[in-house]
């Protein structure tokens, strides 16, 4: 079968067809993941088509050659499935015009990020890639060294990743190393689209569609949303054109995500994986704890921030179960699960503390933490292995192996646990009893239990 390529365009049908001529560069993304392919890339072909100018993405991987290979085989263009109940929907995207690889074109990145074209630079390199010192900050920093030196124009470094104050701790992170002009901005964002890991399946759906290969293909579920901080001094994208929001204050937006979408898509995670469920649909049909995750999302996550202007908690929880439900939307359990370490701290451990500040008692927050806990400790109830892919596994490993309990070893943990909550005595006994209750009886039988004091 023919491979995607620009020869091979006018085989596919006209209207999976992309809807614009790949324009000159003027955004550099680095990281090429599913998630921002199946995101940034498909809001910006879509500000192209409806606003015009240069804004086509140079791709940059920072670790894999893999996508960097695919993509350049196909010309820059990959496709983007959309997957529902419903059916499911093919499009071609064409807003890539150069893919790069850091570790071997390290120069090369470096002077494109100094390049006076390029006036915005995103990223979705995950949060564990923004600590001191790491390739990202490395990278970017030395773009923009050369970038001052060569005098080149205003310049937006947008983090789509989903850390609270984004923008805020990515610049924080770049000042420590280099002294940033006014010119340099980084708007704080928001993003939302539920991207599973590609697979044969998704190969095979392309191959149906569209009648040719795509080793680029990505699938997500319809839905997306991108919050963003309207400060770009050079200019960007009508992303607003195409269904972005533009503001000048993210963070009830951002609080929102994070704690709600965010946090239950993890609560999910782990209580499915130590059940033995593969995906995040097939847990949310064990009995229980779709119960459960409401009185979260109402008694404790509902309480703790203010939301944006006119949204409510509930209803956004609701419709956040909905889609995590849609069995077509494959998310493994797994996935999710990873960097919990990283994760944790924002999407639940924040909530907790809130919480906890306005007197509620963290019982379903509590029951987070001790699941993620029997997810670290490597085994499902049944005895699968279970992965523990994170930063700090050797920590956690090293916290599990000493003697005493699980609970207070990992409580220990300050890179994960401020002090503030390790030393309050109502979550450190509700975590006791969570993680009593799911060692003896399981996550089924404990979601059961709860189902019946209720």
């Amino acid at each position: 079968m023919a491979r995607l390529t620009k020869d091979s365009l006018s085989t596919i049908p006209a209207e999976a067809r992309p809807t614009i001529d790949t324009p000159g560069v003027g955004i550099v993304h680095l990281g090429v993941g599913a998630f921002h392919r199946a995101h940034q890339a498909v809001y910006t072909e879509d500000a192209i088509a409806a606003g015009g100018g240069d804004w086509a993405i140079a791709e940059v991987a920072p670790n894999s050659t893999a996508v960097v290979d695919a993509m350049r085989a196909q010309d820059g263009l990959f496709s983007v499935t959309s997957l529902s109940g419903a059916g499911a929907r093919t499009r071609v995207i064409a807003a890539v015009g150069r893919v790069l690889h850091a570790p071997s074109e390290r120069s090369a990145v470096t002077g494109l990020l100094a390049d006076p074209a390029i006036r915005v630079v995103t990223l979705t390199v995950t949060e564990k890639a923004y600590q001191p010192g790491s390739a990202m900050v490395k990278l970017l920093v030395d773009g923009i060294r050369a970038r001052i030196i060569a005098g080149a124009p205003p310049l937006a470094v947008v983090s789509c990743d989903n850390l609270p104050s984004n923008g805020s701790q990515l610049r924080a992170l770049i000042a420590e190393a280099v002294e940033l002009p006014k010119t340099v901005t980084f708007p704080r964002t928001m993003v939302d689209r539920i991207v599973p890991a590609s697979t044969d399946q998704t190969y095979a759906l392309v191959r149906n569609a569209l009648g040719v290969e795509d080793q680029a293909a990505v699938e997500a579920e319809p839905y997306k949303q991108w919050v963003i901080e309207d400060a770009f001094p050079g200019g960007r994208p009508a992303w607003d054109l195409a269904g972005a929001v533009l503001t000048d204050d993210v963070a009830p937006w951002e609080q929102l995500k994070l704690r709600t979408l965010n946090g239950v898509h993890s609560t999910v995670a782990y209580l499915g994986a130590v059940a033995g469920y593969e995906t995040i649909a097939d847990a949310l049909r064990m009995p229980g704890l779709t119960d459960v995750l409401r009185q979260f999302i109402a008694d404790e996550i509902a309480q703790s921030f203010t939301p944006p202007p006119g949204v409510s908690v509930v209803e956004y929880g609701d419709e956040v179960l909905e889609r995590f439900a849609d069995p077509a939307v494959r998310y493994r359990t797994v996935q999710v699960a990873m960097d919990g370490s990283q994760k944790l701290p924002y999407r639940v451990l924040r909530t907790v503390l809130d919480s906890r500040a306005r007197g509620l008692s963290p019982r379903v927050g509590a029951l987070v933490v001790a699941a993620w806990m029997r997810f670290a400790e490597g085994t499902a109830d049944d005895g699968t292995a279970l992965p523990l892919n994170d930063p700090m596994a050797p920590q956690i490993k090293a916290k599990l192996a000493a003697s005493g309990s699980v609970v207070d070893q990992l409580l220990s943990l300050r890179e994960i646990f401020p002090a503030e909550l390790a030393a309050d005595e109502e979550f450190r006994s509700l975590v006791h009893e969570w993680y009593r209750a799911l060692t003896a009886h399981g996550v089924r039988a404990t979601l059961s239990a709860i189902g019946g004091a209720s």
